[in-house]
């Protein structure tokens, strides 16, 4: 059956349904799940490193992929391997079937990878499941884990068609996975947003640490290949920790990790952690697609920004961490965005973009983009490529356009989507 990997049903009961038939395996282990609009993979991936570091086996499973469904389920830290992926989607397959028969509308792509997760973690077995949330929360298939220790991440405007266009509307869908009694760690949010995640958190009795208040960060450095940080943890200062990852945003994340993990394994006022293995958790961590270098002269760098909150974030560590002369961007959009926020964000930090397409059905036609980057950068600084492996090819030579050899310091951006990433990272990623 085609579940369609875009469509959208908003309805618990049929996941539910699926896994009570499979022995309800997403209650083998306890869990920590993430939602927010920007930083949830970066942060999900913090919280498996750290945990990891502690001796724990971790399952993770975040969304979307970048080059396979595999990368979606991992464990200890891992992709799950073709042959264990085959085996739970014929475990699975038979029982989503017979749910489909009894249901009006088919299980959805999401709900059938949430399941094989769940599945998968549970047959590992893992001591713990790191869930990052689909989209939205009160209703995303993740939620029915019912997780003692929650996160949710900068909260912004994005899927407005499904979530609501006001700030308290996505928040109100995403505090939705905050149950009776759980742990919320919780990023600094607008106060629109935080308003009734207090309210929420005060209804279920749910506990809540806020960033800039329980814990955050109080000190951050550049350093090769990254930056060092001192953060305020839930239990006391963590001091020295080198994280292999770019951006002021990054280091949020880290805090957010940190204090997560330290719910989790419930350090307090009274016990900290062991700094030396918080310092070997962050110094593993990983997150490709975000600001992912994947070539040199000319430096090609990756990200998968993707709505205006996100892409300011990049300009943000862009300016600070890189000192490039000359950077063209290559722009490759889903149409359901904020391209124009986009675009007004991007402007400043890049000299010309090759504005293109990526491989999304959703994705928004070369020309289109071409005409609102015209009214944001002027038309000698827009260039537009049909296809992305063409665009990137023109970006390069338009980075190292009237720039004398040997001199370095000229680079191309490639950004828009996790789509745009991915698609670019097949092409650029051996």
């Amino acid at each position: 059956m085609a579940r369609g990997y875009t469509r959208m049903v908003f309805d618990l009961g049929r996941i539910e349904a699926l896994l009570d038939l499979l022995g309800n395996p997403q209650r083998a282990y306890p869990t920590v799940h993430l939602t927010g609009t920007n930083g949830k993979t970066s942060t999900a991936r913090m919280v498996d490193s750290l945990l990891r570091a502690h001796g724990l086996r971790v399952g993770r499973y975040t969304s979307p992929h970048l080059s396979s469904v595999r990368e979606r389920i991992s464990i200890e830290g891992e992709p799950v391997s073709e042959e264990r992926f085959v085996d739970i989607y014929r475990e699975v397959q038979p029982v989503a079937s017979y749910v489909d028969s009894e249901a009006e509308e088919p299980l959805t792509y999401f709900d059938l990878t949430t399941a094989l997760a769940f599945a998968a973690f549970a047959d590992a077995p893992v001591d713990v499941g790191v869930v990052e949330v689909g989209l939205g929360g009160v209703d995303d298939s993740t939620n029915v884990i019912q997780a003692r220790t929650c996160v949710i991440t900068p909260i912004g405007l994005d899927h407005t068609e499904w979530l609501g266009d006001t700030l308290e509307d996505i928040a109100l869908a995403k505090v939705g996975i905050v149950h009776k009694g759980a742990t919320l760690i919780c990023a600094t949010q607008p106060p629109e947003a935080m308003e009734p995640i207090l309210r929420h958190c005060a209804e279920v009795g749910a506990t809540i640490a806020r960033e800039g208040q329980e814990f955050g960060v109080l000190g951050r450095s550049l350093a090769v290949g990254g930056q060092v940080l001192t953060l305020q943890g839930l239990s006391g200062v963590y001091e020295g920790i080198h994280l292999p990852l770019h951006g002021g945003h990054q280091a949020q994340n880290a805090a957010l990790a940190l204090a997560t993990v330290e719910a989790f394994l419930g350090a307090g006022s009274s016990r900290a952690l062991d700094a030396s293995v918080v310092q070997e958790g962050f110094a593993g961590v990983t997150s490709p697609g975000r600001l992912e270098r994947v070539r040199s002269a000319p430096a090609i760098l990756l990200d998968a920004a993707h709505n205006p909150a996100g892409v300011a974030a990049l300009v943000t560590a862009l300016g600070e961490e890189f000192d490039f002369r000359r950077l063209v961007a290559v722009l490759a959009v889903l149409e359901d965005k904020d391209v124009r926020g986009m675009l007004d964000r991007l402007e400043p930090a890049v000299d010309a973009v090759v504005v293109t397409r990526n491989t999304s059905p959703r994705a928004m036609p070369a020309a289109e983009l071409a005409n609102l980057a015209v009214d944001v950068f002027g038309e000698d600084r827009v260039h537009a490529v049909t296809d992305l492996p063409d665009a990137i090819e023109r970006a390069v030579a338009l980075a190292e356009e009237d720039i004398e050899l040997g001199l370095g310091g000229v680079g191309v951006l490639v950004t828009g989507s996790v789509v745009t990433v991915a698609d670019a990272r097949k092409l650029l990623v051996r």
